[in-house]
């Protein structure tokens, strides 16, 4: 499959969970997600099987924590990340609020300015990717082709 066929897939699964409510370590379309239930629900339809799960974690888990458990995860199920400059639609973005923080915040990249994230005030919700987001960005990966 090519590159860009993978990536409107993966745009097409994502908005599909768009209205669906933000839940605290949810991952379930259309009942409750977070962002990354939306990213492991995706991942369970683009590629067959489900990633593996987080265990649980609260809220404030990146500021505690001295791991980058998202990071770490994306490199086990994604391998390298790739360069912001090469992101396309469909790959997957972590963000970082700040320097010396775990990243935090998954999303998936619609186009080169839009990004589909599960946001507590708002549900799942498509987003503008404004210098203020895009500044965040830790790493992007890309779902790798399912087997």
């Amino acid at each position: 499959m090519s590159g860009d066929d993978q990536g409107a897939r993966v745009v097409a699964a994502a908005r599909a969970w768009i209205g669906t409510p933000y839940r605290h370590q949810g991952a379930r379309k259309g009942v409750g997600c977070d962002c990354l239930g939306l990213v492991r629900g995706v991942w369970a339809e683009i590629m067959g099987r489900e990633a593996e799960r987080p265990g649980a974690y609260a809220p404030d888990w990146a500021e505690r924590g001295c791991s980058d458990r998202l990071i770490e995860a994306a490199l086990r199920h994604c391998g390298p990340a790739i360069p912001l400059a090469m992101a396309g639609a469909g790959d997957i973005i972590l963000f970082r609020w700040r320097d010396g923080v775990s990243a935090k915040h998954a999303g998936i990249l619609s186009d080169a300015d839009h990004f589909i994230h599960a946001y507590e005030a708002a549900g799942v919700i498509e987003s503008a990717l404004v210098p203020s987001w895009r500044r965040r960005i830790a790493v992007v990966h890309r779902f790798p082709n399912p087997a």
